[in-house]
C-alpha cells in the first residue's frame, strides 16, 4: 500500500465514516442547541449589563466593569473546568451541557456588554438630551433613541464575537460534552482509524460556513455609509 492508499485509507475511509456518521450526526445536534443556547444567553445578559451601566450608578458600574474584565480575562476552557469539577465541592453539581452553556454564555455576555456599551457611548450625548427635552424618559429615551443606533453599529463586531464563542463549543468534549469533537475523537478511538476526525472536521465546516457567510452579510449590511 502506498502513502497515498494509506493516508485515504486512514483518514477518507468511507466504510468506517458510514459506520460512524450517526454519531457524529447526534454530535452535531448537540452543538446546534449548545450554541443557541449560549447566544441567547449572552447576547441578552450583555444586553442588560450595558443598559444598566448607562445608568452610570457608581456602586453597580464597578461590579458590571469587573464582571467584564474578569470573563474576558478567564480562558472559557478553564470556566468550564471550574463550573464542572470545583461546584460539585460547594454541593451543586453541573453537567456538562450546563457547565459549558454557562461558562461560554458568561464570556459572551461580557464581551457583548462591552460592545453594547461601547455602542451606547457612541450615540451623540446631544440626541440624549433632545430626546429628553421632549418629555421621554431616560427608560425611553434609551429603547426609542439610543439602543437602535447602537445597535446597528454594534451588529458586526457582536456578530464576529458570536461565532468566535459558539465555535468554543468544542472545548465541553474536555467535560465529556457529547458534542462533534468528542463524538468524532471517541469513534476514532474506537475504529483505530481517523476518518471519525475528518466527519468532524466536515460537520464544523458544515454548522460554521453558514454562520461565518451571515456573518459577513451583516458586516456589509449594517455598516455605516461613508
Amino acid at each position: 500500500m502506498g502513502a497515498w492508499d494509506r493516508f485515504v485509507f486512514s483518514f477518507f475511509n468511507l466504510d468506517i465514516a458510514r459506520q460512524y456518521l450517526p454519531a457524529i450526526g447526534k454530535g452535531m445536534v448537540t452543538t446546534i442547541w449548545l450554541a443557541l443556547a449560549v447566544i441567547v444567553t449572552g447576547v441578552l445578559l450583555g444586553l442588560v449589563l450595558a443598559l444598566l451601566r448607562s445608568y452610570r450608578n457608581k456602586l453597580v458600574n464597578f461590579f458590571i466593569i469587573m464582571f467584564a474584565d474578569i470573563m474576558r480575562a478567564l480562558p472559557p476552557l478553564v470556566l468550564i473546568i471550574l463550573l464542572f469539577f470545583a461546584l460539585p465541592y460547594a454541593g451543586l453539581s453541573l453537567e456538562a451541557f450546563a457547565a459549558t452553556w454557562v461558562a461560554l454564555s458568561l464570556v459572551l455576555a461580557a464581551f457583548a456588554e462591552e460592545i453594547f456599551w461601547a455602542g451606547i457611548v457612541a450615540v451623540p450625548r446631544g440626541q440624549w438630551e433632545a430626546a429628553r427635552s421632549t418629555g421621554l424618559s431616560k427608560l425611553q429615551t434609551l429603547a426609542h433613541v439610543v439602543l437602535p443606533q447602537a445597535v446597528r453599529m454594534t451588529l458586526p463586531p457582536l456578530t464576529n464575537r458570536v461565532i468566535a464563542i459558539t465555535k468554543g463549543t468544542a472545548l465541553g468534549s474536555v467535560v465529556a460534552l457529547s458534542e462533534i469533537l468528542n463524538q468524532a475523537s471517541s469513534s476514532a478511538s474506537q475504529a483505530g482509524n481517523a476518518t471519525p476526525m475528518t466527519l468532524g472536521a466536515l460537520a464544523y465546516l458544515v454548522l460554521f460556513i453558514p454562520v461565518v457567510i451571515f456573518g459577513r452579510w451583516i458586516e456589509t449590511r449594517f455598516a455605516w455609509k461613508k
